[in-house]
């Protein structure tokens, strides 16, 4: 009864070790690349001391004369007893965090001699050695790492009585404690305890002299664990990838170099590029083409891959990529000036137009102009500009520039177009009528002053829009005349004034007017005071100042003066000249 309720009792310990495997597996999976995993053994080596508590019962029998010297077979139930003295050896090596695979060696029959029986009374070192394999899953926590494992074995057990040493199969399932020392940089553990089941099956035949075994055995151990190797992977491979220049202009070239690090020298290496533009290339080095580019911001990725030859890349830190970005530019526009020479012309005249451009890439340029009035004519750095048909004034040019990209710039001068000075007319001194000839009418218009009149009317005639001024003189006798006159009228109100210059510019207007047909508003009078008996013309262009251009002189009132009729002077009777003579003698 006891028996069976250890064998289900192991068999329970052996299938929950075997399904933490699975239940350990996502575990691992999803720390695997845990910087903890650097701390991590690759090989854990076990050595240590190990307690066997077998159980079972073997009925076989004894041979004749074995027991008491009988003369037949007697029948006789063997059990295995505890082994108190063992050592247990163990190499575990971790695919991952967590799960491995563990080989395994016991040792429980020191001190019992080759094929020969110790089973039963006779001794309780009964003689075990097992070699067994399977997997084993670890939970590293801090300085502890408890562990369980299931494995199979093959046993060597010995036999009832004079049976040999038999090879049979089993399994050994349990678990155990780990405790991490600091010591020799962290490699050596204590094993605190390791617990495990164990079940091992002989068959020595049939009896008499044979006999079956099922033993379910406790197995304890503890003792030293060596940490040999890591579970960290190398080091990455790493790169670095660099532009030169990082910004270009279109069409300009941009040479790209990888760099790599933590290599293995041993490995082969192979290298790939992808951007716009760039030029496959399986070495370090490769350049980039910017012709076909637009302006922007581009970004190139180098790869890198390491391996044995045709296996590059397989593993994680095998491989590596990085990108860098570069940057086309848009070309810059041109610039331009300009002016025009001269900046003043007169109508009609032409003018020459420079334009000064620079392209700060170069580029071809090309020009043109544009004028508010007249025309420009060139499409060089040079052009002409006509001012005909365009009215004076200041004229605007807008010069512009072009390059191949579709560029533009523009700059503005401007001209003036400036008409020639007009020469202002001045008023004209004419022909000059002498009144001083005839004493007895001295403001009367005689043949000689008609002469000069007649002049003076062509001159009107033919300049429509001239005007004449005539300007009547009177001498220093006339003037005191005049003068004793206007006192004598200041008295008199009917007294008669003399106005001998006035007069004489007023019976002037009225030959022009009367006798030539001259337009009245186009003969203005006026007084002078020059101090002769006579008659100054003025010819006064369109445009003319009269009174600017001949100083002192003063309007006549026409209201006032009036014209003197032409009558011919009345002959004189000789006889009656006579007697008056007489009598004043």
């Amino acid at each position: 009864m006891k028996s069976r309720l250890l064998h289900s009792v192991s068999w329970t310990v052996a299938w929950l070790a075997l399904a933490c495997l699975p239940a350990a597996m996502p575990a691992q999976s999803s720390k695997a690349k845990s910087p903890a995993d650097a701390s991590l053994s690759r090989w854990d080596i076990f050595a240590g001391y190990s307690y066997l508590s077998p159980h079972d019962t073997v009925d076989t029998t004894a041979p004749v004369g074995f027991l008491n010297n009988s003369s037949t077979p007697v029948p006789v139930s063997a059990s295995y007893d505890a082994v108190n003295l063992g050592g247990l050896f163990s190499g575990s090596y971790y695919i991952t965090r967590h799960v491995g695979v563990q080989t395994e060696f016991g040792e429980h029959e020191w001190g019992v001699q080759c094929c020969a029986s110790n089973v039963g009374s006779r001794s309780n070192n009964d003689g075990f050695l097992t070699l067994g394999a399977g997997p084993i899953v670890r939970f590293p926590n801090g300085n502890f790492t408890p562990f369980v494992h299931a494995l199979m074995i093959g046993a060597r057990v010995n036999g009832p009585y004079f049976e040999p040493n038999k090879w049979g199969p089993g399994m050994t399932a349990g678990g155990g404690l780990d405790y991490e020392t600091p010591w020799f940089n962290h490699h050596l553990a204590i094993r605190l305890f390791q617990a495990d089941y164990e079940f091992m099956h002989a068959n020595w035949g049939a009896v008499p002299l044979g006999g079956d075994a099922n033993i379910n055995a406790v197995r304890l151990s503890t003792g030293l664990v060596i940490h040999a190797g890591s579970m960290a992977p190398p080091p990455p491979v790493t790169l670095a990838v660099a532009p030169n220049p990082a910004s270009v202009y279109p069409g300009e070239p941009i040479a790209l170099t990888a760099t790599a690090g933590s290599l293995n020298p041993k490995d082969n290496v192979i290298y790939s590029w992808s951007g716009p533009g760039v030029v496959d290339s399986d070495a370090t080095t490769t350049r980039m083409n910017t012709t076909d580019l637009a302006p922007g911001k581009y970004t190139v990725t180098a790869t890198v891959k390491e391996g044995k030859k045709g296996k590059e890349g397989l593993k994680p830190w095998e491989t590596a990529s990085n990108s860098t970005q570069v940057t086309v530019k848009e070309f810059e526009p041109p610039t331009i000036s300009c002016a025009a020479n001269p900046a003043t012309i007169a109508p009609g005249a032409t003018a020459t137009v420079t334009s000064t451009a620079v392209s700060p890439q170069n580029r071809p340029l090309t020009y043109s102009y544009l004028a508010t009035a007249g025309t420009v004519t060139g499409d060089g750095t040079t052009a002409e500009y006509s001012s005909a048909g365009a009215p004076t004034g200041a004229v605007g040019i807008t010069c512009t520039v072009s390059d191949d990209k579709g560029h533009t710039a523009k700059a503005d001068t401007s001209l003036t177009i400036v008409a020639p000075p007009v020469i202002q007319p001045k008023t004209q001194a004419l022909c000059t009528l002498s009144f001083s000839t005839d004493k007895r009418r001295p403001t009367r218009v005689d043949n000689e002053a008609k002469a000069c009149l007649d002049q003076v009317a062509l001159d009107l005639k033919q300049q429509a829009d001239a005007k004449a001024v005539l300007v009547g003189e009177q001498d220093s006798k006339e003037v005191a005349i005049e003068a004793r006159q206007q006192k004598f009228a200041q008295r008199h109100k009917r007294a008669k004034v003399d106005a001998f210059a006035a007069q004489r510019a007023v019976n002037a207007k009225d030959y022009l007017v009367k006798e030539q047909g001259i337009d009245g508003s186009r003969v203005s009078v006026a007084t002078g005071a020059a101090g002769s008996q006579t008659v100054e013309n003025y010819l006064v262009p369109s445009g003319a100042d009269f009174a600017k251009d001949v100083a002192g002189t003063t309007p006549v009132d026409e209201t006032a003066v009036k014209p003197q009729v032409r009558k011919p002077l009345a002959q004189r009777h000789p006889a009656r000249h006579k007697a008056r003579k007489k009598a004043k003698k």
